[in-house]
């Protein structure tokens, strides 16, 4: 039996986006990726990628794109890291005295020094991720696809791959869509998201617009001086979160839209002894958790 994996999902990404294409597992996310770098040919539709049909003009398509998978490698597995790139160098005809550069740039950027003449076999996988990313950037394609990049990294390989990917947009204008179920890293790189399910579009735009839209509550933190007791205050449409909670720290919740900040915080001032205040935004990974439950609720 055949499954429809994308339906109809259509976007426009300009030159220098880094966007989020997030969904849950079997959303089409992979597929999609898989048409943009001419891996799959599509039953219908049209697509362009610089100008390039990709599964026509497979080549000149490849010239532009870079792709990491994080769960497969383009390193040569019983190679040095360093003879691998040296590989790859060759296989685009990159001039040398350009890869050299590169490859001097990137060791520094993604600290490739202690392991660059290493077997790939005998790398963390953190460190072959590291070691894929500069792969797929050395012919300096200006469209790079990450699939993954992060799953089951460290926090510092994480960090690294996050740096490595904001300084190529920033100082190149690098096009970047990235695929992840780690939305610290959307968080972190992408303004705009695409979010799927089933294979079809359910969002398409800025990350903040998302958020108040389905998210629209803030919450204020208010850490109360010693022995103080909570009164209260008279604001409409700020709430107690939980209700009537008698502790050193009380939590309200609020919808922006509604009660200024700066008034809300005025309102607690003039009634409370406070030693701290903090406003807590929403995450983007609560917020997308929310939209599939509902949907997921929807469909049962």
């Amino acid at each position: 039996m055949s499954k429809l994996a994308v339906d109809g999902v259509g976007f426009t990404i300009d030159e220098g986006e880094v966007v989020g294409y997030l969904g849950p597992n079997g959303a089409g996310k992979s597929t999609t990726i898989k048409i943009l770098t001419g891996v799959l040919h599509p039953t219908a539709g049209h697509v362009e990628v610089a100008g390039v049909v990709p599964w026509r003009e497979r080549e000149r398509n490849a010239r532009n794109i870079g792709v990491v998978f994080g769960q497969r490698s383009q390193l040569w597995w019983d190679l040095p890291l360093r003879d691998s790139l040296d590989l790859i160098g060759k296989l685009y005809g990159v001039e040398r005295s350009r890869h050299r550069a590169n490859i001097t740039r990137f060791t520094e950027l993604l600290g490739l020094g202690p392991f660059l003449d290493t077997p790939v076999r005998q790398l963390s996988l953190g460190q072959r991720m590291l070691g894929d990313l500069a792969a797929a950037m050395l012919p300096e394609p200006r469209i790079l696809y990450l699939d993954e990049p992060t799953i089951g990294l460290d926090v510092v390989a994480k960090e690294r791959i996050r740096e490595f990917i904001g300084v190529l947009n920033r100082d190149e204008g690098v096009t970047a869509i990235l695929t992840t179920h780690d939305l610290d890293d959307v968080e972190q790189l992408c303004r705009r998201i695409v979010l799927i399910d089933d294979g079809k579009v359910l969002y398409d735009g800025d990350v903040n617009t998302l958020k108040t839209r389905y998210a629209p509550h803030r919450q204020l933190v208010v850490q109360l001086a010693e022995n103080h007791q909570w009164q209260g205050i008279a604001l409409d449409g700020v709430f107690q979160d939980p209700p009537g909670a008698k502790a050193d720290s009380v939590t309200l919740r609020f919808d922006p839209e509604q009660n200024q900040i700066s008034d809300l915080i005025s309102a607690v001032l003039a009634r409370h002894a406070v030693t701290d205040l903090s406003i807590i935004e929403p995450e983007l990974e609560g917020v997308v958790r929310t939209i599939y439950s509902a949907r997921e609720a929807c469909s049962s």
